[in-house]
């Protein structure tokens, strides 16, 4: 009895204890549960403020950017995203699609003036979406407007924009963001050259000028493409004034060009070494370059060099180690002469010297460009410019020259020259033993019997040389030259062409002054008919007003409208 009442009670006991285990482990399921919907809950109410924060921030964000739009715009919004071309062309301006212009009409921006646009470099994975610092990184420049007719979905940029918006590689489909921005007018420019040389250019500001008129806008950083024939020079842009970007339409701008770099000064060709007269410079010219040079004459040397007293020497000592020089001169505006282009020349096998007198019509107050030219090997040279005073007119001359006249001469029948009628036997009998007249056609020379050997004419023009002479002689003067224009000509027909008749010849425009390319014949006929170059034709068609009547009128009419209207002659 007592066992079987000990058993029930340890029975009741054990389903007591398993009830309330399992009733503890329910009551912390629960807890658990509600802990779980609790953290469910909160993470989702996290999201829930996360998203409506990122919905205000970019709303903000979006309304910011289109308070900058309009701002930057001057109240008109355009922005769009391009896939980039280039085209050949000039300047800063761009090619839109003819959607563009419909845009921008509609929102009345051609009726604010000059339009720019803000060219940024988009990444492919998004435009506006990119991170600050990647923004940062992003190349960007500003442009104009050239045409609205570039293909939807296109837009063409010429060498100047795409050089600075992708100024290492190109990407195979560049994406560009196109926003119209309205920028002021500039007034301050502080450039760059990339290499010395620049600064020597005749009046190398207007030439700066003349290549500004191409473009619409500067933006700094961005690198300035400035050609002067066939020299192309580049100038990086430092800073602006007033802003960072600017517009260079119908504004006065002051420039500043400071001095490059000095790991650049030795690394452009075209670099004028000055000279001082009668000090020599030493030099190294290798094989198809050239070193160049300069010197000034003054006004009081240039009345000397006038009236006869004094003359230029230009000379030339070569080691003749395997190699040989070339010599070539020019005045200013032409700086760097070359075998093409050049007032004078001296082919000298060796040392060689050139004697610039009053004969020279073209000598005169103003400065001169040497160059070095390396015709074979690499030469070591020594140039020296000198002044020399004439001495072939002296005190008694004309008396000596009339007591000369008084003697009775006769002409030798060998030499041609005027003898003394007393030794002319003893002369005639010395002379063809010793002497010999070269009998080609228009030489007459008369050279001793030893030194004929070496005297030679050249097949084609005629020219007397010594022998050793003729090899460079042919390929100097009647080895075929081409012409950047296309034209091929032997040497003293290649030098005319270029000074007088090649489209590519640099001329002063009488209009803006600057050195540039004349080009072909202008299709104006009566432009023509004046003597004007193409560009003149169009330089020419600038208008600016009458000093007499302030009225407008086209630069090239200026003079006939002084005649027909003012009578002015």
């Amino acid at each position: 009895m007592d066992f079987e009442l000990r058993r029930a009670r340890e029975k009741l006991d054990k389903e007591q204890k398993e009830r309330k285990e399992r009733a503890r482990l329910k009551l912390e399921r629960e807890k658990k549960a509600k802990e779980e919907a609790r953290r469910q809950r909160d993470a989702i109410e996290a999201v829930q403020r996360s998203r409506r924060l990122d919905a205000i921030e970019a709303q903000l964000k979006a309304e910011e950017q289109m308070q900058e739009s309009l701002l930057a715009g001057g109240g008109i919004m355009f922005s769009c995203i391009l896939e980039a071309v280039q085209f050949q062309g000039v300047g800063d301006k761009i090619k839109l699609p003819p959607s563009c212009f419909t845009e921008l009409s509609n929102q009345g921006a051609f009726d604010k003036g000059p339009v720019y646009f803000q060219l940024s470099v988009v990444h492919q994975d998004g435009h506006s979406d990119v991170k600050d610092s990647e923004k940062g990184n992003m190349r960007t420049t500003h442009s104009g407007v050239l045409e609205f007719t570039a293909d939807e979905g296109l837009v063409g940029l010429p060498p100047h924009v795409w050089s600075n918006l992708f100024p290492t590689d190109s990407p195979i489909a560049p994406l560009v963001e196109v926003q119209y921005v309205r920028l002021s007018r500039g007034t301050y420019a502080k450039l760059q050259p990339d290499g010395v040389g620049f600064s020597d250019l005749p009046n190398h500001k207007a030439i700066l000028e003349t290549g500004l008129r191409q473009h619409a806008t500067l933006s700094e950083d961005d690198i300035l493409t400035v050609k002067y024939g066939e020299l192309t020079y580049r100038l990086r842009v430092l800073e602006l004034k007033p802003s960072s970007s600017i517009s260079v339409l119908e504004t006065d701008i002051e420039v500043d060009i400071v001095s490059p770099d000095a790991q650049s000064e030795s690394s452009s060709e075209y670099v004028l070494k000055p000279l001082t007269f009668g000090t020599p410079e030493s030099g190294l010219v290798e094989e198809g370059n050239y070193v160049y040079y300069k010197f000034s004459i003054d006004d009081s040397t240039s009345e000397k060099i006038a009236s006869d007293h004094v003359k230029i020497e230009v000379k030339i000592d070569a080691e003749m180690n395997g190699g040989d020089t070339d010599i070539y001169v020019s005045k200013h505006p032409l700086i760097f002469p070359n075998r093409h282009q050049h007032k004078w020349s001296s082919h000298d096998v060796g040392s060689k010297t050139l004697i610039l007198g009053s004969k020279d019509k073209s000598l005169g107050a103003g400065t001169y460009s040497i160059a070095v030219y390396g015709f074979k090997g690499t030469t070591k040279y020594q140039v020296l410019v000198n002044i020399q005073e004439n001495s072939n007119q002296k005190v008694g001359q004309q008396a000596g020259s009339l007591s000369t006249m008084e003697i009775s001469t006769v002409e030798c029948r060998n030499c041609r020259h005027s003898i003394p009628s007393r030794s002319i036997a003893l002369h005639e009998a010395f002379c063809s033993r010793h002497n010999t007249v070269c009998q080609h056609a228009g030489c007459g020379i008369v050279l001793r019997i030893e030194e004929a050997k070496n005297h030679v004419h050249c097949d084609k023009c005629g020219h007397a040389l010594q022998h050793g002479e003729l090899e460079k002689h042919m390929k100097v003067f009647h080895e075929p030259l081409s012409c950047p224009c296309g034209i091929v000509l032997e040497k003293e027909e290649m030098v005319k062409h270029q000074a007088s008749y090649c489209a590519l010849r640099l001329i002063t425009c009488r209009f803006c002054g600057d050195m540039v390319q004349a080009g072909s014949s202008p299709m104006d006929a009566r432009d023509r008919l004046r003597g004007l170059s193409e560009h003149e034709s169009i330089c020419g068609s600038r208008t600016a007003p009458c000093d007499s009547c302030g009225r407008s009128v086209m630069l090239k009419d200026m003079d006939i409208h002084h005649i027909a209207v003012h009578q002015k002659n």
